[in-house]
């Protein structure tokens, strides 16, 4: 792995890694966007500008997340859509308070853990029917509106099936996932005939690629139903009979019945103060909270002192996500069908205790979960949005698996979420598969509060990478002095290999493996080595980043990173 290593690090001297900027680390790709009255950061620049839009128009912060949501389905459908989940935060300046939804949906009611265990499977498979869970994002729009929206819902769907009509051209990032899953999910009843183009070759179809333009009239269709029907046009609708039919004529479980009796919630956000900054999660069946124990292991510790990207900022990160990981895999589940400790995993005393596990010098190589003090009981879109009125939005939707499960019923224009794959399929773990309940989730928002007034509404895509993600923005910030832009450009860290709390729930036993983004100096892979990190280069797992920030002088500041096709941008 060391040879791997040095060889990529010898490779980039020939390669420019970004322009010479006058101003800032020279790893940042730009400025921030600074804008007086409203802001939108999004991973698309076209559904920023939806955002933007809808909010000139009078509409909030919560109407323009809705609309640029809704957009990004149909433009970035390999990470979001209306067969997927959604999960938020909204700062409301009228009660200056944090709420939060969770619009995860759950597994079919006539599907069993003893099916699974006829068919022979020790995994829930990550395409097809089996892994498909109710969407929630639908439903999470119109709650998220009933309490939040000023324009009619019709008005802030009309961006998005305007483009599904007329079309758009295809941005590069998203062209390149999108060939990808191309071959993955095509033999998908559905999928070829509503998300390929004509290929090069006689029969051939393909994704489209970058520059393309992209119709989608059946999402039109689907979209303008929402719009005139409402929620229940859906939940309850023609839509749902459709979806009810497809999964009966292949091999689903997925029902009317399923659809109907869906109902996400309104949660509280919980959260824990580093170095003088109230960080927000969602609690569980998400694994924001793993984040805040993070922090909580890493606050006694002079990370400043150290510097970034020095041997004890990453050997320190690392253990202290191992740590919060393997909790992660043991306590985080559906609260309805397995308690977790909440209160008690993000508390100080309970990282004081576990954080004893931590040595400077060495990697851990096993972590078992903690006992927490008084318990004797268990591919994405990120977007956010600001108005000129200080409400704050952080959402984030998922397909899951990039596109998702490939089921895509006809005439409707979406494919279905796989996040069912995420359940474990054995008896008495607390992500053990149940019908109608949710599985473990990785999209997590968050958001970050100073003196009880909002400071940051942020987020970070992908799987396992969102908590550490979050964590390393944070540090980067309040640790290392870096602004929003240079937070989110910053050379991550990526561990994998912990205990999972999904599939079979493998067991970390070899301390996993170090991923670094290139910017770290070689003596910092040398010096993680000796320590008994195993370390390696990876192609693209670091997620993707944009964020909100109150500037104190009035407005706020912007920041998308380059590592997706998004766009921070204000006015």
């Amino acid at each position: 792995m060391r040879s791997l290593f040095a060889a990529v690090l010898l490779t980039l001297p020939l390669t420019a890694m970004c322009a010479d900027r006058i101003t800032g680390k020279t790893f940042a790709t730009r400025s921030e966007v600074y804008a007086p009255h409203a802001m939108a950061a999004t991973s698309h620049p076209l559904a920023t500008q939806i955002a933007l839009d809808v909010m000139k128009q009078g509409g909030s912060a919560v109407d323009a997340a809705i609309a640029a949501n809704a957009a990004l389905g149909l433009m970035e459908p390999t990470g979001s859509g209306v067969g997927g989940d959604l999960f938020a935060i909204v700062w409301d300046p009228k009660t200056k308070k944090l709420y939060g939804y969770n619009g995860s949906g759950r597994s079919p009611k006539s599907l069993t853990l003893a099916e699974f265990q006829r068919r022979g499977l020790t995994d829930i498979p990550p395409h097809g029917p089996l892994p498909v869970t109710v969407p929630g994002a639908v439903d999470a729009w119109f709650a998220l509106h009933g309490r939040f929206g000023r324009k009619p819902i019709a008005d802030d769907l009309a961006p998005a099936i305007r483009y599904a009509r007329e079309g758009h051209p295809v941005h590069e990032v998203i062209a390149y996932y999108w060939g990808r899953s191309v071959p993955t999910l095509s033999k998908w009843p559905g999928f070829t005939e509503q998300f390929t183009v004509a290929g090069d070759g006689a029969g051939k179809r393909r994704g489209p690629r970058t520059g393309e333009m992209w119709k989608n009239p059946n999402l039109a269709s689907t979209l303008e139903k929402i719009a005139q029907g409402g929620r229940d046009a859906f939940y309850k609708g023609d839509i749902a009979r459709t979806i009810d039919a497809y999964f009966k004529a292949n091999g689903g479980f997925l029902s009317y019945e399923d659809m109907a009796a869906h109902q996400g919630e309104w949660v509280e956000p919980v959260s824990t103060n580093y170095r003088g900054y109230d960080v927000w999660e969602l609690p569980p069946n998400g694994q924001g909270i793993a984040a805040l124990q993070i922090l909580n292991l890493l606050e006694p510790y002079d990370l400043k002192s150290y510097g970034f990207g020095s041997p004890e900022h990453v050997h320190l990160f690392v253990e202290a996500k191992k740590l919060a990981f393997a909790d992660r895999a043991r306590w985080y589940a559906d609260p309805a069908f397995a308690k977790s400790p909440v209160d008690k995993l993000i508390s100080k005393d309970y990282a004081a205790q576990r954080r004893k596990l931590i040595s400077m010098d060495k990697a851990l190589k096993e972590v078992q979960p903690g006992t927490p003090k008084e318990l004797d009981e268990g591919d994405t879109i990120y977007m956010t949005v600001a108005d000129a009125d200080g409400m704050m939005v952080s959402l984030i939707q998922s397909n899951y698996r990039g596109m998702g499960s490939g089921m895509a019923p006809p005439g409707l224009g979406f494919i279905f979420q796989d996040r069912g794959e995420q359940f474990v399929l054995k008896e008495g773990h607390p992500n053990s598969f149940a019908p109608g309940k949710r599985p473990f989730h990785t999209i997590i928002p968050a958001f970050v509060t100073q003196a009880g007034k909002p400071w940051l509404s942020f987020g970070v895509m992908g799987g396992a990478m969102q908590p550490q993600g979050h964590v390393q923005i944070l540090i980067n910030m309040i640790d290392f002095g870096m602004n929003l832009q240079e937070a989110g450009d910053a050379p991550r860290i990526q561990h994998d290999g912990s205990t999972e709390p999904a599939g079979q729930a493998t067991v970390m036993s070899d301390g996993g493996e170090v991923d670094l983004e290139t910017g770290y100096p070689y003596e910092t892979v040398r010096a993680l080595m000796r320590m008994g990190h195993s370390v390696r280069f990876a192609d693209g797992p670091y997620g993707g980043y944009q964020a909100i920030k109150v500037n104190p002088n009035g407005g706020y500041v912007g920041a998308s990173e380059s590592r997706k096709d998004g766009q921070a941008a204000g006015y």
